[in-house]
C-alpha cells in the first residue's frame, strides 16, 4: 500500500510496485484536502480509492484483514511524517518510510517503543545509498582526514521539496567525522529553476530531479575534492523503495524481534533486484 498517490513519488513508486509483480493495494491515505480536490486516481490502469485522515483508522481494521501481510510505503508530506509513523506503529504495520523530514529522533522512538519493523530512510536510491554508505565507511576508518579543509555543499531539487535533502545532511555528517565542522545551515538549497538549468539540470527534470555537489578544498586552496551525484526522475528512488519493501516483508515473514532498518541494511542483504 502506498500513501500518498496523489504525489510524485507515491505514484511513482506505486507504478514500480506494479511493474514488480507485486500484490498492489488499491487504496492510499492521503489528506483531506486531496482527497475532496482529487477524488480516486488511477495507478497503471488501476483506479485507486483514496482515504481522508477521518476515516484511515476503519479503513486500516479492514485493510489488514483483506490484505495479510499488509506493508505500508509513505511518500507524504514532512509535516505528516512521525503522525503518520505512529499511526502505523500503532495499528502493528510494517511500513517503508521514504518521507523525509519531520523529527527523525522522535520518528525513531516511538516505532521502537511500538514493537514494529520498518524501513526508515532518508534516501531510497539504491546507487546513492551506496555512495552515502561508503562515505560512511571512509569516515569510521579515517577520522579526520580532511582536517583543515573546507566544504561547500549544494544541493538542487524540484521546488515542491521543501526541506533540505535527508541524503546531504547524512554525507555532511559523515565530512564532519572526517575533520570538518560543518553546520547543516551552511547547506546551499537551491530550487531556483534558471539557478538550476545553469547547474546543468534538464528543463524536463526541473520538476523531479536530485543534483548534489560537495566540494572540498585544502587551507591553500593548492587541493581540491569533488563528490558529486546528479539524478533524473524519480524512477531509482521507487524501484529502491520497492526492493526495500520486499526486504521488509521477508524480514516480518522470518519472525524474530521487531527491528528498524536502513537502506544499508538492505543493500547489506544483497536485497537488490
Amino acid at each position: 500500500m502506498v500513501n500518498s498517490c496523489t504525489g510524485k513519488m507515491g505514484h511513482a513508486t506505486a507504478e514500480a510496485v506494479v511493474r514488480a509483480g507485486l500484490p498492489f493495494v488499491p487504496y492510499s491515505f492521503t489528506g483531506s484536502s486531496e482527497a475532496v480536490a482529487v477524488g480516486n486516481v488511477g495507478v497503471s490502469g488501476i483506479p485507486v480509492e483514496l482515504v481522508a485522515p477521518a476515516e484511515r483508522q476503519s479503513a486500516m481494521e479492514r485493510l489488514k484483514a483483506q490484505f495479510p501481510g499488509l506493508i505500508i510505503i509513505d511518500f507524504t508530506l514532512p509535516s505528516a511524517v512521525n503522525d503518520n509513523a505512529r499511526f502505523y506503529a500503532a495499528s502493528g504495520v510494517p511500513f517503508v518510510m521514504g518521507t523525509t523530514g519531520g523529527d527523525r529522533e522522535a520518528l525513531i522512538r516511538d516505532v521502537e517503543a511500538a514493537g514494529v519493523s520498518a524501513v526508515i530512510a532518508p534516501q531510497m536510491g539504491k546507487q546513492v545509498v551506496a555512495f552515502q554508505a561508503t562515505m560512511a565507511l571512509m569516515a569510521e576508518n579515517f577520522p579526520g582526514a580532511f582536517a583543515g579543509y573546507r566544504l561547500e555543499v549544494t544541493e538542487s531539487h524540484q521546488r515542491s521539496k521543501v526541506d533540505i535533502s535527508g541524503t546531504a545532511k547524512a554525507v555532511v555528517e559523515s565530512f564532519r567525522q572526517l575533520g570538518i565542522p560543518f553546520s547543516e545551515a551552511g547547506i546551499r538549497r537551491v530550487r531556483d529553476a534558471r539557478t538550476q538549468v545553469s547547474m546543468g539540470v534538464p528543463q524536463a527534470h526541473l520538476g523531479g530531479h536530485a543534483f548534489h555537489t560537495y566540494r572540498l578544498v585544502s587551507p591553500d586552496e593548492s587541493v581540491a575534492f569533488e563528490f558529486k551525484h546528479n539524478v533524473c526522475g524519480r524512477e531509482i528512488y521507487a524501484e529502491g523503495t520497492v526492493d526495500a519493501a520486499l526486504f521488509l516483508a521477508a524480514k516480518v515473514a522470518q519472525g524474530g524481534p521487531p527491528r528498524i532498518y536502513n537502506m544499508v541494511d538492505v543493500l547489506r542483504e544483497g536485497a537488490m533486484r
